[in-house]
């Protein structure tokens, strides 16, 4: 009998495990697209994530084909969405890492260009 409470019990915690490890922050869009090639420099780069961020510790970096960086700074957060300026110089990689609102971090990175 208490082989069968704990085998009940068990399944019926599985669910929220499972709802716990899909938890965390992932990329879910990016302007531009991930692996796009775009005809003009945007003007900046936009990240949407699949939970809110926290702005104090999420952060972006993009850097030109020979790693310099071309962003204007420290990125502008609001909800799950992470927005970066750019400078007139054409992007090429796109590196994130973010804490989302459940304290999971997470980080990728992505590439773009400019060109025809």
């Amino acid at each position: 009998m208490r082989t069968i409470s704990i085998l009940f019990h068990s399944a019926w915690l599985l669910p929220l495990s499972v709802a716990a490890a899909g938890a965390h922050a992932f990329l879910d869009h990016a302007e531009p697209r991930v692996g796009s090639t775009v005809r003009a420099a945007p003007r900046e780069v936009s990240l949407s994530f699949t939970q809110n961020l926290e702005p104090r510790f999420s952060t972006v970096t993009v850097t030109d084909a020979s790693g310099q960086r071309v962003d204007g700074g420290r990125p502008v957060v609001s909800g799950s969405t992470m927005r970066v300026p750019l400078r007139g110089i054409r992007p090429y990689r796109v590196s994130w890492r973010v804490l989302s609102v459940d304290t999971h971090t997470t980080e990728g990175a992505f590439t773009f260009r400019v060109g025809d």
